[in-house]
């Protein structure tokens, strides 16, 4: 037993595993209780044993296998990565389990594979059982037959895939075993439960006898429905719906859904095996069918007819065989063939479905041309393969084949194309049977009702009954409007009998629904209104839409259909307007007497506007008008009244077209009248709302041209022209109206003229260019008029309709108006008189075509290509010439494919879009062509494939598996090209076909391609593909992959998901009007089509004709180039409503990248190629709105403006997208500088100041891919002739300084002094000479030697513009730097050089222009300095700007001025700002109380720093009158508060006092900000106060405040709570405008602004930073909280930022993480990134990189306040933020920042020894000696055991003691003076500036928002730059080092180092006085410039005075 007790201590997975098998089955059973006993399926336990369940199931230990079995089902049960083990477990299970003689064990491993297929693992088990299917041990294959139909009975069809099940039954049946049989029989069964009849085809070929017992069984199985009884997991619903019914005993109906879902699923067709049939054709076929004896070619067609009677064929090219039984059924003599073929082609569409939809439209105009044979067998076997081929077609493919064949002489031939029609229409749906395929087919329908002979009108009225039953009254009765009642009734009742294919809507529910709304037409006559609600009631939609039909609308149809026909007689209108009109208006009607007459028609009016419409007899009224004199009428204002009257009418009543024709005639009559024209004209408007426009517009045109007044033909066009406008172009009749303009075109008058041509401009905005083809052949002359129209058009959009909207749209359903606005383009292209060019493609052309000689071929394309030309637009009636083109594009000659290719494209234009029914058959193949190996033909392909896109959409395209078949091929070119042509279309789709989702596993394998430009055109389409399929679909495809290639895919998966772009938004009413590209749509949000609907209650439904309605497939070629239809403007301001730049995580970094790797070409060039201007194209279509880019990339420079005038409107809105596209827009930009136009370039230059402001603003750097690629061609511009244009461009690069370095911008002006053009030259050596003059000599790159070299070599330039620019700026460079110059430039020639020498003493001559400017800069700048930081900022950059404007315009060539540009991040600008003037303001008050600190220290007195444990004793006497006072702080009575503020303060004031205010510090608190409360929602508000005591009580609270404040002790006993309050008070009273309008208001302010800084110093720091921290997390959540107090917050934190150095070691920093984390809790990065402020943010990243850089990896050790760490993205953060700073190259950057000189830097960097060889060199030439001193000084003291001897042996005894003389120098300089000037004389702007050089540092990287790092460089520009202002450089003897190295030294230590500073000295302390002094200066220079505040006022230097003495007073009494 020993062995036992050891594996009795093993943990349980270990026994698992364990040798022995007792050992295995006790770790199975304690495996089995753990199982049960974890509740949670995440938990880790779990993972442990992911390894060894398979090792359960195939334990070889019978006993044990048991136990593991049940330990195995426990774990799938509850594990959540239970699915991991899928594969492994399952085969176990069939291999050892399933052969186990025990029926628990099978029972058990059942159950497992169950479990498994709960887990949603059903795919990978399926797989596993039809594995074990071919094992050869029968029991294995009955356990995997009975596993396989336990599964299916419990889960369903839905989760078991029938198919391959289906496919291996045949062979079972086949077993020899009996038990396989049996149990194959049993799952046959239970399979036909599933899916019925579907079953049979697929087992028609096993044993008779067994099939037979077979239908027996199936016989008896229950007709219900099955239903699936065990879930998924993911089905939990579902389960819980089958329960439930269950429980009620199963409900009868519940199953209904299911049923329905569970029994059409399954296609027979699906599950059956493919059958190869071409190759198995009669080798001998095609000459047996072309034979002459009958019986041969008999013999050939049954020999095929066998072979398709297989139910379901492989696809192949199946056109020849195609062609040859055409040919039979159309040509053969013998009827019994052609019954024969049309039964092969029935049996090959019913064998190849939709793959045979290629060929439909080849062989179905032929079959209905056989329809003419009249035996009854013929006629059936062409009815039979007819309608089989319409299964694989689409009625508007073959539409234009049916009506072509409509007209046919022949009555039988009539009859049977009507009679298919009906079929067909009962297959089609009303989204499949839109209005414009309804159209033409009614109107041939219409014709065969009206036809002699009586079988045709039946089969007619069969036909238009179907259409009515399918699409719906509403649909088909606008065509039906000129049809009698009989027939009317006659289609109806054919209507009621028609069965339709998917369902149809009962009768009943019709009528239950119609009911409501039918009430209200009760009243009215006539059939039509009940009609037309009924229908409205039954569409889909909310009732709302039907109720608001109007009665007048439910009359609509009736009225087409009747009221033309009911004519009042005149004696009725009399009687009916005598009901409604007063007598006395009747009697004067006419009247002799004009005035009667007009008072009659006065009545008339008012009785008009009192009626209803319900009681208004229209026709009667206007007959009533039209009596005597009626339209004749003399006196004008009569005559106006009249019409006015009429309008009236037409607007209040319900009035038809029958009235209308009553007085339209009389209107036309006045239009032209110069005085009742305009009231002429608003009738017929009003007119045309009650009637449409359509109608009326015909009739007016009509009447107006049958008239010989031009007059009225002009006005009735111009009319025309503004009512096309008001109503949209909906239902126009194009024809009639473009025969009536060419009437007028031709008319004499030229008014007449002209208005036609204003019409045709209205109507290209509708209809698009190809309105221009009907007026081809019209004069030269007149033909330059209508394009100068059309030209002024273009670029327009049609405005909205704003009338006949609410009448029609409401009651006009959802699909009616969108399919009328597509016809109008429909329309205009069908109206192109198009020319048949069948007869011309012969036979004889078709075999030139395919000759075996080239010369011939071409010849044979040639013909064609002079055809189509000939033709312009052409039939869809080729011929043969289809199938001879496809031979070509394989066509060995790639010349001759080429020419093919551009018929084809030719093809598609002239075609139109009838093209669709060859895109299968000619389409596909030239996507083959995409293959080929010459990038020529590849191009020509591409374009041709557009080509036919635009015609056809994409639908055709994507439809069935040939692009699948396409993308299957493993040729690089074609998939490179494929996918990028779908990556470029499918965006712009609203939706796709399924088919889309065969292309899948392709794309799959593309990503894998060996070739690289396949997988990144496979990854770039992508998303595009995810966007339509889901990403769930697309996951799901990855399930064939094999796993490594399924993780990949996977990845890439997740990576498109986040780049997936929305779908395009269905468009709402408003957008279906747009034709043609709206691809924008893909950036829009889907709301932005809501916007501009207003009022209108129309859903969006997105419609089912996806390709055509909107334009977001370019339909029709004719209407491509406009937007329109009827609501165009809505288009362009849907389109336009998002934002202009899409910003592209990591878009900008990706864009260099691919430069750098030059993946794309550099943007270098002397001119823009093509090339180029595609690639910008390509890579802003990412990130530009479309629509914007259209602009931008257009022929036009208008739009050039145009594009440039948006983007300067959205650049403040827009700042974060245009910094990050800004590569590309400076690429654009440069594009423009190569215009012509002036305009454009003045408008680029003004944009790019605004840029650049904004871009300095934003503390932007330019990168340096970003520079190189714009610079240049800006520099180019500084040469332009025009001086507007050249003083721009030198403000730009002025502007540009601030955010590029000044010395990078040099090469680049300097090699723009290399250009041809002189003024070039000029311009840049000027601009050199202005930036030395203001940016030092250190600007000069690469070195100022040869810099000058250069710019000398213009002295001897030839013209005399470059010669001066050049002295000028050498002069410049003397001012600066002296007598050096002469030998920087070296040789010059004679002349130059005394030309340069001449123009050097001229300019000493004035040497005092640059004193007089410094005088007056000198009160500027000290008024600057009380400003606050961030004005002084802007004032500096400003500053800097007009400086160097000053430089350029006054050309004086003084001193340098002592200003620089603030072009860096870091906060340098109040030591820049500071001249030395200012030095001296304040040393001899800091002397002065120097020495009164040091009196306290001889006489030692306790101070009640540190408060003793009896503190409160103390002062409990005291504590209760403390109370007392503060109490009456917060009173109400403002004398009582300032009484208790001033005792307070008194007592804070004396020191020996204020320590009694200790504990009631938060109470006081509480108390003033309760009173600050009180004022500003009592007092301020209270007008009876007077203002002067508001202001005495707000003097007293802050001023107390401030006393309170100045006391560290006590300041930092305020709770953080109370500090969120007090802080929030504050702030609140400084944005309160109230206090403003007072009159020392300002001065409440500044008080206010003086106490929030004290507060924040002297406040307890980890209180105050938490209180700043929730402040601001509250006033962002708070909707109400204005921007302006959190900016005030925030700029409250960067304050805290700026002290931390100092006082990060007396921070909690766990809590403030703390606070952090609760923060980004609340405001994840995303959402903070959606503030309107982007300060937030940088608020937010800018502390904590502070909080990193001073504390380094320790600061992840703070967060142990934490619970849950991944509640936020803080820690994330802060490890990416230390790998940065650990990452930074630039670590030299953090030495400079701690105040090591440049020396350090290098010495970082490079070895001692080369460090001192530098150094020597400078202090060898002779312009930087005094700079290598310097730096030898600072090396001597840092490394004082640095021997330099070596270096100074080999010099001469001179050089040696130079440099000794000069090191002692320095050190006594540095010693007393130095000293001194450190210690005193920095102002109080200086201290605030030293802790910002180190923290700025942080946030101007973070700042920095594009991808690039600033590099060091950067600084150290700025620090030479100061250097050489602060004298270094110069050649003055004054040698003090950099201001930047003496102040920020001391930032080094903090707070609290400099309190260790002065305990680690108290021993010398103890030794002398003199040391007191000599340490007291040390420490008050470490305070002036570490604890540094940005206080105005000397107070502060006054409070680190305070803070100084009781440090040293603590100190003396712990020395005591």
């Amino acid at each position: 037993m020993g062995d036992d007790s050891e594996w009795m201590k093993l943990p349980i997975d270990q026994k698992c595993e364990h040798k022995l098998w007792k050992a295995r089955l006790n770790g199975y059973e304690e495996a089995l209780k753990l199982f049960q006993k974890i509740d949670d399926e995440k938990s880790p336990e779990w993972s442990k044993y992911l390894g060894l369940i398979k090792k359960f199931v195939t334990d070889s230990n019978a006993v044990a296998q048991l136990k593991g079995l049940e330990a195995a089902l426990a774990y799938v049960e509850n594990a959540h990565v239970a699915g991991k083990t899928t594969g492994e477990v399952a085969s176990g299970v069939v291999n050892k389990v399933f052969n186990q003689p025990k029926a628990r064990a099978k029972e058990l491993g059942l159950d497992i594979c169950l479990m498994y297929i709960e887990i949603e693992k059903g795919e990978a088990i399926q797989e596993e059982l039809l594995k074990g299917l071919d094992n050869k041990n029968p029991k294995i294959i009955v356990a995997c037959i009975e596993t396989l139909r336990k599964a299916l009975s419990e889960f369903g069809s839905k989760i078991i895939s029938l198919k391959p099940i289906i496919k291996v039954l045949p062979k079972l049946f086949e077993s020899r075993e009996k038990a396989v049989r049996d149990e194959a029989k049993l799952l046959a069964v239970e399979i036909y439960r599933w899916i019925r009849d579907a079953l049979k085809p697929p087992l028609q070929n096993i044993n008779s006898v067994q099939l037979k017992e077979l239908e027996e069984e199936w016989f008896k199985v229950s007709s219900a429905a099955p239903k699936q009884t065990r879930f998924l997991r993911s089905q939990q619903e579902l389960k819980a719906k089958f329960e439930q019914q269950q429980g009620l005993g199963g409900d009868a109906d519940g199953g209904g859904d299911d049923e329905e879902e569970a029994v059409p699923q399954v296609d027979a067709y699906e599950l059956l095996e493919a059958v190869e049939i071409l190759s198995k054709l009669p080798k001998d076929f095609y000459e047996k069918i072309e034979a002459k004896k009958w019986q041969e070619r008999k013999e050939a067609l049954e020999a095929v007819e066998l072979l398709v009677k297989n139910p379901k064929l492989e696809s192949g090219d199946y056109a020849d065989l195609v062609k040859v039984l055409k040919k039979v059924v159309g040509k053969d003599t013998n009827v019994m063939l052609v019954a024969l073929a049309a039964k092969c082609l029935a049996g090959l569409a019913t064998g190849l479905r939709k793959k045979f939809g290629q060929y439909a439209g080849h062989v179905v105009p032929t079959i209905l041309e056989k329809f003419k044979e009249k035996k009854p067998q013929v006629v059936q076997a062409l009815q039979e393969a007819i309608d089989a081929i319409f299964l694989t077609t689409t009625l508007q493919n073959i539409s234009e084949d049916i009506l072509a064949v409509m007209d046919n002489k022949n009555p039988t031939i009539k009859q049977q194309t009507s009679l298919f029609i009906a079929r067909s229409f009962r297959h089609c749906t009303p989204s499949t049977l839109p209005k414009s395929l309804l159209k033409p087919f009614c109107a041939a329908l219409l014709k065969h009702i009206n036809d002699s002979a009586p079988e045709v009108r039946d089969a007619g009225f069969e036909a238009l009954g179907t259409a009515l039953k399918v699409a719906g009254e509403k649909a088909v009765n606008p065509f039906l409007a000129d049809v009698d009642k009989l027939k009317l009734d006659r289609i109806k009742e054919c209507a009621e009998k028609v069965e339709l294919v998917y369902g149809k809507k009962t009768g009943a529910a019709e009528k239950k629904e119609g009911k409501p709304i039918a009430g209200k037409t009760t009243a009215l006559p006539g059939p039509g209104g009940d009609k037309e609600t009924k229908d409205a009631a039954t569409k889909p939609g909310p009732l709302k839409k039907a109720s608001a039909v109007k009665v007048r609308d439910c009359l609509t149809v009736s009225c087409i259909v009747n009221l033309v026909l009911i004519c009042l007689q005149i004696e009725v209108c009399e009687e009916k307007a005598a009901a409604v009109l007063p007598a006395s208006c009747i009697q004067q009607l006419d009247s002799g007497n004009w005035k009667e007459r007009l008072a009659c028609m006065e009545e008339f009016q008012k009785a008009v506007e009192l009626m209803e419409r319900s009681e208004m007899p229209c026709q009667a009224l206007v007959r009533m008008l039209a009596k005597k004199p009626g339209w004749k009428e003399t006196n004008f204002q009569v005559m106006q009244m009249k019409l006015h009257v009429v309008a009236l009418i037409a607007q209040k009543g319900n009035f038809s077209k029958t009235s209308a024709q009553v007085v339209l005639d009389g209107l036309v009559d006045k239009v032209g009248d110069v005085k009742c024209g305009s009231n002429a004209k608003e009738a017929m408007t009003a007119i045309a709302e009650a009637c449409q426009l359509p109608w009326t517009a015909e009739q007016v045109v009509a009447m107006a041209f049958s008239q010989k007044n031009p007059k009225n033909q002009s006005e009735t066009l111009n009319w025309l022209s503004n009512a096309i406008k008001e109503f949209g172009f909906s239902g126009l009749n194009v024809k009639a109206f473009i025969s009536n303009v060419k009437t007028a075109l031709a008319a004499t008058n030229p008014a007449v003229r002209t208005s036609a041509i204003t019409l045709l401009g209205v109507m290209y905005l509708y209809v698009g260019p190809s309105l221009r083809m009907f007026f081809e052949d019209e004069k030269p002359a007149l033909l330059s008029q209508i394009d100068a129209e059309f030209e002024k058009m273009q670029g327009q959009t049609a405005p909205a309709p704003t009338r006949g909207i609410s009448r029609h749209s409401v009651g006009g359903g959802d699909d009616g108006e969108e399919e009328e606005q597509e016809e109008v383009g429909n329309d205009v292209v069908d109206l192109l008189p198009r020319t048949d060019i069948s007869d011309k493609i012969t036979a004889e052309l078709v075999s030139k075509i395919g000759d075996k000689n080239w010369k011939i071929r071409k010849e044979g394309l040639d013909e064609v290509t002079s055809i189509i030309n000939e033709a312009k637009f052409i039939e869809p009636n080729i011929g043969e010439l289809p199938a001879a083109l496809k031979g070509r594009l394989n066509d060995s000659n790639k010349i001759l494919v080429q020419q093919t290719l551009s018929i084809l494209q030719q093809l598609a234009t002239a075609m139109g879009p009838n093209i669709k029914q060859y895109v299968k058959n000619l389409g596909i193949p030239v996507i083959t062509v995409l293959g080929d190996s010459k990038n020529n033909v590849r191009a020509a392909a591409l374009a041709t494939v557009n080509a036919w896109a635009e015609q056809t959409g994409m639908k055709e395209w994507l439809e069935g598996e040939d692009l699948s078949e396409e993308l299957k091929k493993e040729n690089p070119f074609l998939r490179q090209e494929l996918l990028g042509w779908l990556a470029e279309k499918l965006p712009a789709l609203r939706s796709v076909p399924s088919d889309l989702l065969l292309c899948v596993p392709h794309l799959y394998s593309c990503l894998e391609d060996r070739n690289g430009d396949v997988r990144k055109k496979a990854q770039d389409a992508l998303p595009f593909f995810m966007m339509h399929l889901g990403f769930e679909k697309m996951a799901k495809a990855t399930g064939k992959l094999k796993p490594t290639s399924k993780d990949q895919v996977l990845a890439m998966l997740e990576k498109a998901k986040a780049n997936m772009p929305a779908k395009p938004a269905p468009p709402a009413k408003a957008s279906s009007r747009v034709v043609g590209g709206a691809a924008p749509a893909k950036f829009q949000p889907a709301s932005a089509f809501a916007d501009d609907l207003g009022s209108n209650t129309m859903e969006s439904k997105p419609d089912p004709k996806k390709a055509k309605a909107g334009g977001l497939s370019s339909k029709t070629k004719g209407v491509q180039g406009k937007k329109v239809l009827s609501k165009p403007n809505l288009k362009e301001d849907d389109d336009k409503s998002g934002p202009i730049f899409i910003i592209v995580p990591n878009g900008k970094e990706q864009r260099m990248k691919e430069e750098k790797a030059l993946k794309v070409l550099k943007w270098n060039f002397t001119t823009p190629r093509d090339e180029y201007i595609e690639q910008l194209k390509t890579q802003m279509s990412t990130c530009v709105a479309k629509w914007l880019q259209d602009e931008m990339f257009h022929a036009d420079f208008q739009h050039h403006n145009k594009a440039l005038a948006v983007m300067i409107e959205h650049l403040e809105s827009e700042k974060d997208g245009v910094i990050s596209c800004l590569d590309l827009i400076l690429k654009w930009l440069t594009l423009r500088f190569f215009d012509t136009n002036t305009s454009v370039l003045m408008k680029t230059l003004e944009y790019l100041k605004l840029l650049f402001n904004l871009l300095s603003q934003e503390e932007y750097h330019l990168t340096e891919n970003e520079a190189a690629s714009f610079i240049p061609y800006l520099i180019l511009k500084v040469g332009e002739p025009k001086d507007v244009i050249r003083k721009d461009v030198r403000a730009i690069l002025n502007r540009m300084c601030l955010i590029y370095p000044a010395s990078k911008m040099f090469p680049f002006i300097m090699e723009g002094t290399k250009s041809k053009n002189s003024k070039q030259r000029a311009e840049c050596l000027e601009e050199l000479g202005c930036l030395v003059e203001s940016y030092g000599m250190n600007v000069c790159q690469p070195t100022p030697g040869k810099a000058l070299k250069e710019m000398a070599t213009h002295i001897g330039d030839r013209d005399n513009a470059v010669r001066n620019a050049a002295l000028n700026t050498i002069v410049t460079v003397y001012n600066v730097h002296g007598d050096q110059v002469f030998k920087l430039i070296g040789n010059l020639s004679e002349k130059d050089m005394s030309m340069l020498e001449e123009r050097i003493k001229r300019s000493a001559k004035r040497p005092s222009a640059a004193p007089v400017r410094q005088a007056e800069e000198k009160p500027q700048r000290t008024q600057n300095i009380s400003t606050n930081a961030s004005m002084m900022r802007k004032g500096q950059a400003e500053d800097m700007s007009s400086k160097l404007n000053q430089n350029r315009n006054m050309g004086s060539h003084s001193e340098t001025t002592h200003t620089v540009p603030r072009e860096f991040q870091l906060d340098l600008d109040e030591i820049e700002n500071d001249n030395g003037t200012v030095r001296c303001e304040m040393p001899a008050l800091v002397q002065h109380k120097l020495d009164d600190i040091f009196e306290p220290v001889l006489i030692p007195e306790p101070k009640i720093r540190a408060v003793s444990p009896h503190f409160d004793d103390m002062h409990s006497n005291t504590a209760s009158t403390i109370n007392f006072v503060i109490s009456q702080v917060a009173s109400g009575d403002i004398n009582t508060s300032i009484q208790a503020l001033t005792q307070i303060d008194e007592v804070l004031k004396q020191e020996d006092k204020a320590e009694a205010m200790s504990g009631h510090i938060d109470q006081f608190l509480i108390a003033t900000f309760m009173q600050l409360r009180l004022i500003y929602n009592t007092h301020m508000a209270d007008e009876k106060l007077d203002k002067d005591e508001i202001v005495r009580l707000y003097s007293c609270i802050i001023g107390s405040m401030i006393t309170l404040f100045q006391i560290e002790s006590l300041a930092r006993e305020a709770s953080t709570g109370v500090l969120k309050d007090l802080m929030h008070g504050l702030i609140t009273l400084m944005l309160d405008s109230r206090v403003e309008d007072l009159e020392e208001g300002e001065q409440v302010i500044r008080s206010v602004n003086l106490l929030v800084v004290k507060v924040l110093e002297k406040s307890d720091q980890t209180n105050i930073l938490s209180a700043l921290l929730v402040l601001l997390q509250d006033s962002l959540l708070a909707t109400a909280s204005s921007p302006k107090f959190s900016e005030l917050v925030m700029k409250c934190l960067w304050r805290m930022v700026r002290l931390l150095p100092e006082t990060i070691n007396s921070i909690n920093l766990d809590r403030i993480l703390l606070d952090i984390h609760i923060f980004m809790k609340v405001f994840p990065k995303e959402k903070l990134k959606q503030c309107k402020s982007e300060f937030p943010i940088r608020t937010l990243k800018t502390l904590l990189h502070t909080l990193c850089k001073l504390k380094g990896p320790k600061i992840l050790d703070h967060l142990t306040m934490i619970d849950n760490k991944n509640e936020s993205e803080l820690e994330a953060h802060l490890c990416r933020v230390m790998k940065h700073s650990m990452d930074q190259t630039g670590k030299a950057d953090k030495d400079t920042e701690k105040g090591a000189s440049r020396i350090e830097e290098k010495a970082s960097k490079a070895k001692v020894n080369d460090i001192l060889a530098e150094i020597f060199k400078k202090i060898g030439s002779k312009e930087n000696t005094k700079e290598g001193l310097a730096e030898l000084y600072e090396y001597k003291k840092k490394y004082s055991d640095a021997d330099i001897e070596p270096f100074l042996k080999n010099s001469s005894q001179f050089f040696q003691s130079y440099v000794e003389r000069g090191l002692r120098l320095i050190e006594t300089e540095r010693e007393g003076k130095g000293r001194i000037a450190t210690s005193t004389g920095i102002s109080p702007q200086m201290e605030g500036t030293c802790v910002p050089v180190s923290t700025h540092t942080v946030s101007s990287s973070i700042g920095n928002t594009n991808g690039e790092e600033v590099g060091p460089s950067v600084y150290l520009e700025r620090l030479k730059i100061l250097r050489q202002r602060c004298g270094l450089d110069n050649a003055k003897q004054e040698d003090r080092p950099p201001l930047t190295s003496l102040l920020s030294k001391p930032t080094l230590p903090t707070v609290a180092s400099s309190t260790d500073m002065l305990h680690s000295k108290l021993s010398q302390l103890r030794e002398s006085r003199e040391q007191y002094q000599h340490l007291d200066l040390d420490s008050n220079q470490t305070h002036s410039s570490g604890i540094g505040t940005t206080l105005a006022s000397p107070s502060s230097a006054a409070a680190n005075i305070d803070d100084l003495k009781k440090r040293l007073e603590r100190i003396k009494s712990s020395r005591k």
